[in-house]
This record gives C-alpha cells, sequence and structure tokens, in this order.
C-alpha cells in the first residue's frame, strides 16, 4: 500500500473479528515497525505488553468492570480484539542516558527537558504500530484504560516500577462499527493550525 494511502485510511476502529487471529508473522512486523521510532538520544526508553487469548480477559477483568454507561458498546467490540499491546514510558532510561559522557548533563533533573519526550516517543512507536495495521489490512484503536483501575493493571501483569502505562493498542481484523460521533467536529485545515514565519500568520 502506497504511504499516502495508509494515513489516509488510519482511523480508530472499535469492532473486529473475534474469530480471526492476527497472525505471528503480522503481530511481529507491528511490532518491530513500532521499534524503528525516533527516541530522545536513542535512549529508546518504551516497553510494550502483548496480550492474547486468555490473557486479554485478564486484562478486560479489570479494565472493563464498572464500566462508563456511555463506552459499554464500544468495550463490548474492543473486547473482541484478538490481540492487545500494552504501551509503556520509561522515564529514567532518558534520564540517565542524557547524564551519560556524550550528553553532558551531570544531574537528572527533569526541568532541562521541554517536554516529557518518554511518553512523546513512546506515542510515535505506537503511531508507527497503527499505520503498519493498516498496511498489513488489519484494524486497531488506541485508548486509554481507566485511570483508576491503572494500578491494578500493572500489578496484575508484574509491571515493575518506573513503567508508566501510556496505553493500549487494539488489533485485529476488522467488524463493524459505528463512527465515533466525535468526527462530527470535522478535521481541523492547515490554513487553521498552521502559523507561517510568525504566529497568527496563515495561509488563506
Amino acid at each position: 500500500m502506497e504511504f499516502s494511502e495508509v494515513v489516509r485510511r488510519r482511523r480508530m476502529v472499535r469492532n473486529y473479528d473475534a474469530e480471526r487471529a492476527v497472525p505471528d508473522e503480522v503481530r511481529e512486523r507491528i511490532l518491530e515497525n513500532g521499534l524503528r521510532a525516533p527516541s530522545g538520544g536513542f535512549s529508546q526508553g518504551w516497553a510494550f505488553l502483548t496480550l492474547e487469548g486468555d490473557e486479554r480477559e485478564r486484562y478486560w477483568r479489570i479494565a472493563a468492570e464498572d464500566p462508563d454507561e456511555k463506552y459499554v458498546e464500544w468495550i463490548t467490540g474492543l473486547r473482541r480484539a484478538p490481540l492487545l499491546v500494552l504501551a509503556f514510558a520509561h522515564k529514567d532510561a532518558y534520564l540517565d542516558r542524557y547524564t551519560e559522557p556524550d550528553k553532558g548533563w551531570t544531574d537528572r533533573d527533569e526541568g532541562r527537558w521541554t517536554a516529557p519526550y518518554w511518553y512523546v516517543d513512546t506515542g510515535m512507536a505506537v503511531l508507527l504500530m497503527l499505520q503498519t495495521v493498516v498496511d498489513e489490512g488489519l484494524g486497531a484503536c488506541f485508548f486509554g484504560p481507566p485511570a483508576d483501575k491503572v494500578g491494578r493493571l500493572l500489578k496484575e501483569f508484574g509491571v515493575p516500577e518506573g513503567f508508566d502505562l501510556v496505553g493500549v493498542l487494539s488489533v485485529g481484523y476488522r467488524a463493524q462499527d459505528k463512527r465515533s460521533p466525535s468526527l462530527k467536529r470535522g478535521r481541523r485545515t492547515t490554513a487553521e493550525v498552521v502559523h507561517r514565519g510568525q504566529w497568527g500568520h496563515h495561509l488563506a
């Protein structure tokens, strides 16, 4: 598939064919492509936890407990995804990396960072996975579990301290689903969001 087509076709898919597993080789391509993302200082401060089969139900037993009523339909569709990829950011990998001789900082002060790149870079890795999913002819959705369930999820899957759960990628073959009502907001144009040379200067 042409890259421009991959970009155009990418959307969040919230319902899957539960009878079709993600082939092993496709799963590995998705993960490997994610690792091609850039990272500050080549810190690569990310980690990913894949859940398939019964492991998925361990996730949903916690994450879908007492769900908000407006999300029940989407959760039902997301639960059909045969593959979940939990994405984690590891801040310490960045703070440690930038105290090494080639970077030259003498401390691990977070105030030196203009943005928390451990989250930024993990997000870019996930985006490469989302694009790979489209290229493979599958669907995916990136979403966050309920914040009040995160602690239990980390404990359930033995995630060590220092790894922050950024979100979850559901992956599978698409089934019919409803478009998000948020799409009615419309996509903003470059004329609205791109400032040219000076804030407030836009192309007509």
